[in-house]
């Protein structure tokens, strides 16, 4: 018949549904859109556009292939960015590990100061606390030696003492001596 008009087995083929797909919705059809002719239904383009808004049925679109281009040029170039962007970012990372590296061998280094420091500390306490014990069997020993001494004085006194004694009665008779024949006034001397 007309180019226009299409059977429904050839609207089944064309959107690659069954042919009862298509009765179903000739069936919701108003009877105008529809032509009989010897058994079989022709529909026209209004039905055939009905139909295929009823089924959901949109045509193919024709791809912009400008808008595509688009899109891949954007694509590789938010790729590069993200590439440069993790570059950087490992760059970081290196440097932070080469950094942590280095505070670890400082922090090895302390340590093992430290520890140095540590002995050298428990060796001069050692020693403070032997130089005290040493000065505190001096001071025992003098003290000893003190006694002994005393001890010593005690048997040899009598006889000293009295020549001390005697000593000491002469130099308090020139200092009485020395102070009368000093006077407050000085008129008679010359000097």
């Amino acid at each position: 018949m007309s180019e226009n008009l299409k059977t429904i087995r050839e609207l089944a083929e064309e959107l690659g549904v069954s042919k009862k797909k298509i009765h179903y919705q000739v069936s919701k059809l108003d009877t105008d859109l529809i032509q009989r002719l010897d058994g079989t239904i022709y529909l026209d383009k209004s039905a055939i556009s009905k139909i295929k808004s009823n089924m959901g049925y949109s045509p193919a679109v024709e791809l912009d292939t400008s808008g595509i281009q688009n899109r891949h040029e954007l694509d590789s170039s938010l790729d590069s960015e993200k590439n440069k962007l993790i570059d950087e970012k490992s760059e970081q990372i290196n440097y932070l590990k080469e950094q942590l590296d280095k505070k670890d061998s400082q922090l090895s280094t302390k340590d093992e100061q430290i520890k140095s420091l540590v002995e050298i500390q428990n060796q001069t306490q050692k020693l403070l606390d032997q130089q005290q014990r040493l000065a505190l069997q001096d001071k025992k020993l003098l003290e000893e030696y003190k006694a002994e001494i005393k001890d010593l004085k005690s048997l040899n006194t009598p006889e000293k003492e009295e020549h001390v004694q005697k000593e000491k009665k002469v130099e308090n008779n020139k200092e009485v001596s020395q102070k009368q024949n000093k006077k407050w006034w000085p008129f008679g001397r010359r000097m």
